[in-house]
């Protein structure tokens, strides 16, 4: 190998092949900056992907532009998608968007679609699939040692964490540790529109979401023709493994999950009965306290969850797109200074963090506040 080269290209190993590391791997290769990505999933099909996300101009579609994807997303968006309609328990609209065709600004892409675009930019030999992160050794030169579960190790000059809200490279820089704020249940209708007519022309062409006190229930369509139906509930971080709904009987987990539901309207708990059984996944929803911020380092940094976990209100997945672009771009336009270009990096994407996980906590807060349908009518008024 040429020396000269190597030392004039930092070796970069991205921890974590989610959205923002492909966002940030896509972007340095069309730099001539080679990276790879360290993904514990032994593919990109090994697990389910989640549902859909509305991409955000100046931060989920300015990525998808600078990485030469604007055309494939607009052939696999779903503008329709931005259309949302907010309920109260009675099953009274409260507040609707429902934009024009073409005059939306946030179209709807599925999470598993919008992967297999971003990994169109990454060549096959950056990944490095079924590597699940065990530990991580300082080196004395700088940079670090990674080691895995299967044995092997690789070493970096910079090592980014794009590992996720439980992000192991985040000890690296900061004690900081996520927060619970509530428990969400995610159950499925799948092929919704031939096998449940009815509650596919309720929930209509985007989502709705109805607001009770410390309770949601919300659904939402996906580009596969299912509808992922939600419950949100404020309650403590132990709830969902008391629940123990993978040994119940279905008929017991829908009775109990209406038993959450007192006097809503029935199109509304109808949701529930049309799911399809064993399709329930639960999980605790997390964020870092607002914020959080760390002594910036040369060999080191972190980027969208395992920087800035905010709660699930639209804005996670965006900024870990920006943020992978402004890594990028400050890596190119400091070349050869992995310090500067860390410093340059984090100064810009934690103030900009602070401001919008601000606002997620606050919208948090009222999506699950007593009076949430009402201060969200007003909201949108």
């Amino acid at each position: 190998m040429d020396t000269t080269e190597t030392n004039k290209r930092p070796r970069i190993a991205i921890v974590g092949g989610g959205i923002g590391g492909l966002v940030l791997a896509g972007m340095l290769h069309r730099q001539g900056m080679p990276a790879t990505v360290y993904e514990r999933d032994t593919d990109l099909d090994a697990r389910a992907q989640g549902g859909s996300l509305d991409l955000h101009p100046e931060s989920g579609q300015r990525a998808l532009e600078e990485l030469g994807l604007a055309d494939a997303f607009a052939a696999e968006a779903r503008p329709e998608g931005e259309s949302l309609r907010i309920l109260d328990p009675r099953g009274n609209t409260v507040a609707e968007h429902a934009p024009e065709p073409g005059s939306g600004t946030r179209p709807e892409v599925d999470r598993g679609a919008l992967r297999k675009l971003l990994m169109s930019r990454v060549p096959d030999s950056a990944m490095s699939w079924g590597r699940h992160l065990t530990g991580t050794e300082e080196l004395p030169a700088g940079g670090y040692r990674l080691y895995f579960a299967d044995g092997s190790q690789c070493d970096c000059d910079l090592l980014v964490g794009a590992d996720g809200g439980r992000s192991r490279i985040r000890a690296l820089l900061t004690d900081a540790q996520p927060v619970h704020l509530s428990a969400y249940l995610q159950l499925t209708i799948a092929d919704a529109d031939r096998r449940q007519p009815h509650v596919a022309d309720f929930v209509g062409p985007g989502s709705l979401m109805t607001l009770g006190n410390n309770l949601n229930l919300g659904a939402q369509r996906s580009g596969d023709g299912s509808i992922r139906v939600s419950v949100t509930i404020r309650t403590d971080e132990g709830w969902i493994d008391r629940q123990q709904f993978g040994n119940a009987e279905w008929a017991d987990v829908v009775a109990r999950l209406h038993a959450l539901f007192p006097d809503w309207a029935p199109e509304l708990t109808g949701l529930i009965n049309a799911c399809d059984p064993g399709s329930l996944i639960g999980r605790n929803i997390e964020a870092l306290p607002v914020g959080t911020r760390w002594q910036s380092r040369p060999d080191v940094t972190l980027l969208g969850d395992a920087a800035h976990l905010m709660p699930p209100v639209g804005d996670g997945a965006n900024q870990a797109m920006l943020d992978g672009i402004m890594l990028a771009q400050a890596i190119a336009e400091n070349s050869g200074d992995l310090a500067a270009a860390i410093s340059t990096y984090e100064a810009e994407m934690l103030d900009r963090a602070a401001e919008i996980a601000e606002g997620a906590a606050q919208m948090e807060k009222v999506g699950l506040a007593p009076d949430a349908a009402e201060r969200l009518k007003s909201f949108f008024a």
